[in-house]
């Protein structure tokens, strides 16, 4: 009775004269939220309880954002395995992030037990996980030797405005910048509590993976997704191309257009459970809607393609051990489909290694990775583009003049002001990372021209 009690008023406060109460499932999200962040932030990237709850769970989703301050959280370090619980009802079993150094964390179902998820089939390699918290020996691009930026005044103070909460957007939150120029880094800094080896989430950065990832496995975007679910004769969305999904333009209906997928990212409901449910409510091809679920069905197709044993290796195997990616871990749901349109955690080196790889044509020392011509895919519009602001590739937005930046310039970006600009033209990689809380946003299109500004044309 005490355990019911004293959650119960916790859930309550403040009281139901001051707030309405939140929904079960509301509290069920938010405990999944807190748990996943927690679990993701502690083991991924090495940060204490305190410098989580000030930051990544700070100015959250307006629903969640005074529920998760309240609802506690037990963290359980086994060295090479976690688990993060947070209670959020008194009948049902605390919401539960599973750890594994090699793969993340995953998000338990509402109302499983926490032992659900006791992640099995990885061989624990002792040096590999405590080299993940270190420096890497080798020299850059491929490691963290020999990185000494000479940055010039102007640059210098044109990357310390980024971290001015007011300067690109009110209430902003930089908590690091790192700026290549002809592949070498120029300029790097870093907020209080974070560093060159601190990941934090991507967000929708992990989209331009995507496409990067399908790109890599030599999938023809022309055709069918090929989804298992979309195999009935009769099934209208089996005409949905890759291309369809890379773009934002599948025609399928969703919560909403934007980012918003909460019950696969907090409420562990599995890709293949929610995602692939929805029905058309427009001819694929015809219309661009910003939406999660295009780019999980893409990455779904991938699998499907590839099969489970490869694909479970894959995002690692093909592009982030080639490119020195060393902290950068991709995320999956329970059923093993990999969250790839937001659930990665990378450090701002290792986004920063990406763009070059991007600018670069898809070739990392010397060997070609990406087919010829597949960033040029990425970052060609077609078919429908959003109604205002950058146009949209293939996965990669896409700058230019009216952003007051060079034509050709590209980006991947995400929530909370995660951002990965690429400049051709001044051979220039940017990335912001942030924590922007709310509806605080930063200003990159501002920011990457002051910082071209800053540097020498030539």
């Amino acid at each position: 009775m005490r355990k019911t009690l004293s959650l119960a008023l916790l859930l309550a406060a403040p009281s139901a004269a001051q707030t309405p109460q939140p929904e079960p499932y509301q509290r069920a999200i938010a405990a999944g939220y807190k748990a996943l962040t927690l679990c993701s932030a502690v083991f991924n990237a090495r940060r204490t309880q305190a410098q989580v709850e000030a930051d990544e769970l700070r100015g959250i989703y307006p629903e969640y954002d005074a529920l998760v301050s309240r609802l506690p959280a037990t963290i359980r370090d086994k060295v090479f395995t976690g688990m993060v619980t947070v209670p959020f009802d008194a009948d049902l079993p605390p919401r539960a992030a599973n750890w594994h150094y090699r793969a993340g964390c995953t998000i338990a179902p509402i109302g499983a037990k926490p032992d659900l998820l006791t992640i099995a089939n990885f061989r624990v390699h002792p040096a590999a996980f405590h080299a993940r918290f270190k420096p890497d020996p080798r020299p850059w691009p491929m490691g963290d030797a020999g990185i000494a930026p000479r940055s010039s005044q102007p640059l210098t103070a044109a990357v310390a405005r980024a971290f001015d909460r007011a300067a690109y957007g009110q209430r902003s939150e930089t908590i690091g910048v790192v700026v290549l120029q002809d592949g070498q880094v120029v300029a790097e800094r870093y907020r209080d509590g974070f560093g060159p080896l601190t990941s934090n989430r991507t967000w929708s950065v992990a989209k331009s993976i995507s496409g990067t990832l399908i790109g890599m496995a030599r999938l023809d975007p022309s055709r069918p997704a090929t989804l298992p679910e979309w195999r009935q004769p009769a099934d209208p969305r089996a005409a949905i191309t890759l291309d369809n999904l890379l773009r934002m333009a599948s025609g399928l209906h969703s919560d909403t257009a934007g980012n918003r997928t909460d019950a696969i990212y907090f409420g562990g409901t599995a890709v293949t459970e929610q995602a692939t449910g929805w029905p058309l409510e427009a001819k694929p091809g015809t219309r661009f809607r910003y939406a999660n679920n295009d780019t999980l069905l893409a990455i779904r197709a991938l699998r499907a393609q590839l099969g489970d044993e490869r694909y479970g290796r894959f995002p690692g195997a093909a592009l982030f051990a080639p490119l020195g990616m060393a902290h950068t871990v991709a995320e999956r749901d329970w059923r093993g489909d990999y969250i790839l349109s937001s659930q990665v955690w990378s450090t701002a080196r290792d986004l920063a290694r990406l763009g070059q790889f991007w600018l670069q044509g898809g070739v990392w020392q010397g060997k070609r990775l990406l087919p010829e011509g597949w960033m040029r895919y990425m970052t060609t519009p077609s078919g429908p583009q959003p109604s205002e602001g950058p146009g949209y590739g293939a996965t990669l937005w896409l700058f230019g003049p009216k952003q007051g930046l060079p034509e050709g310039s590209y980006a991947a970006q995400g929530n909370r002001g995660q951002y990965v600009m690429v400049i051709p033209s001044r051979r220039l990689v940017i990335v912001r990372r942030g924590e922007d809380p709310g509806a605080a946003r930063f200003d990159i299109a501002k920011f990457s021209a002051d910082i071209a500004r800053a540097l020498p044309s030539g």
